[in-house]
């Protein structure tokens, strides 16, 4: 039986799953596991007086890499 998903209902899933994201990330204590997106080794930091610059190269492609595998997986389910 294949699996039905109309853009409605695959938007407010995405939107429940970044909120729940996001309220990890702000709210988890200091001790407990911390999703390591930003502080990747390939991101770009600098910082200087009055300036700051930020490109997370390495967090968007293991962003990326993890959107195409939840597509490739749901349009396998669907077949």
């Amino acid at each position: 039986m294949p699996l039905d998903f109309n853009p409605g209902s695959l938007l407010i899933a995405a939107g429940a799953i970044a909120v729940a994201l996001g309220l990890w990330w702000k709210l988890a204590p200091q001790g407990w596991p911390r999703f390591p997106l930003g502080n990747l080794p390939g991101d770009i930091r600098i910082q200087r007086d009055g300036f700051s610059f930020f490109m997370p190269i390495t967090s968007c492609l293991v962003v990326s890499g993890i959107l195409w595998l939840v597509q490739a997986l749901l349009a396998r389910s669907g077949r």
